[in-house]
This record gives C-alpha cells, sequence and structure tokens, in this order.
C-alpha cells in the first residue's frame, strides 16, 4: 500500500485549515444563538409583542359589533376584558342588547397602528394606545366613517393579556 504524503499537499493543508475554520464558526453560531436564545431581553421582547397584539386585538373588539349577531360580540367583549371593565360589561349586558337591537346597527373597526406606552412584566400590567379606522353603518344612511385613538390598560391573566380599562385618547392641537 502506498503511502500518502500530507505534510507537503498544498490541497490537503486548506481543507484541514478551511474545517478548523468552519469548525469555529459553527461554535461561535451555537454559542451566540444560545445567548440569544436564552437572554432576558428577548423574554422582555416576547412579552411585549404578546401585551401589544393583546391590546390590538381587544381594542378592535370593543368598537367592533353587529346587531345581526348581537350575542357573539358582546361574548367577544366580555373575553376581552377582566376586572372593574369587564364587570361593567356584564352588568350592562341588558341594556347594550337593547340599544343595539333598536339603532340596527354594524360598527367595525381596522387597528391602523398601536403601541405599547408602559409595561410592568413583573406587576402584569401594561398601557397601550391604538389607532383604529372605525366605520358605523345604520339603516337607511351611509357609512360614517371616523379615526380614532384609544387608550387601554392591560392586566396579564391566565388566559393571556386582557383590557381592564379602555377610553378616548385627548386630542388637542400641539402647535405652539
Amino acid at each position: 500500500m502506498a503511502r500518502v504524503r500530507t505534510g507537503n499537499n498544498p490541497l490537503v493543508v486548506a481543507a484541514i485549515a478551511l474545517a478548523a475554520v468552519a469548525a469555529g464558526g459553527a461554535a461561535w453560531g451555537g454559542w451566540s444563538w444560545y445567548g440569544a436564545a436564552h437572554d432576558g431581553a428577548a423574554a422582555f421582547a416576547r412579552t411585549r409583542d404578546d401585551a401589544l397584539a393583546a391590546g390590538e386585538q381587544a381594542v378592535q373588539n370593543m368598537n367592533t359589533l353587529d346587531h345581526r349577531k348581537l350575542e357573539q360580540g358582546l361574548d367577544g367583549w366580555e373575553d376581552s376584558t377582566t376586572g372593574d371593565l369587564h364587570s361593567q360589561l356584564v352588568d350592562g349586558r341588558s341594556g347594550f342588547e337593547k340599544q343595539i337591537r333598536a339603532a340596527r346597527t354594524v360598527s367595525t373597526a381596522k387597528v391602523l397602528s398601536g403601541a405599547l406606552t408602559e409595561l410592568d412584566e413583573r406587576a402584569g400590567k401594561a398601557s397601550v394606545m391604538v389607532a383604529l379606522r372605525i366605520t358605523v353603518t345604520a339603516p337607511k344612511t351611509p357609512p360614517a366613517v371616523k379615526e380614532s385613538r384609544m387608550l387601554g390598560e392591560l392586566t396579564r391573566t391566565p388566559e393571556g393579556w386582557k383590557l381592564s380599562a379602555l377610553g378616548q385618547a385627548p386630542v388637542g392641537n400641539t402647535a405652539g
């Protein structure tokens, strides 16, 4: 059997060098990935994204109601809320039903943008601002479209983030 000399063969030397560089790159990449996956900032970012998504959806739900699907819409309101806001909706449900059935309106909301303005991960509290385009259609009238900014308070529950307060954001002239 013939013996191959590798010491002077430039291709073998280059292949060994490339393998060493590749192994080092793979080790560095794995270490970086592990560090990013277990970084506290990544977990905080996931919590922030979850709270924002839940807040946007809840605000949209609270501004969408169809008299033809009233039970489903009011159930959505209740599913999106917690605390005092939830209690107010449950307590006032029969009144809401009468008003919406009498008005025969359909309101739909579309989220234009949203942002968390505060997040206290330890306390399970967050604040959200959501810009919406709301379309209200009543019988025998053209749809009315308005843009609105809502401020909401979120509370983390075992089912996820839910609205615990909701109101209009103040609108004013910021020009000096």
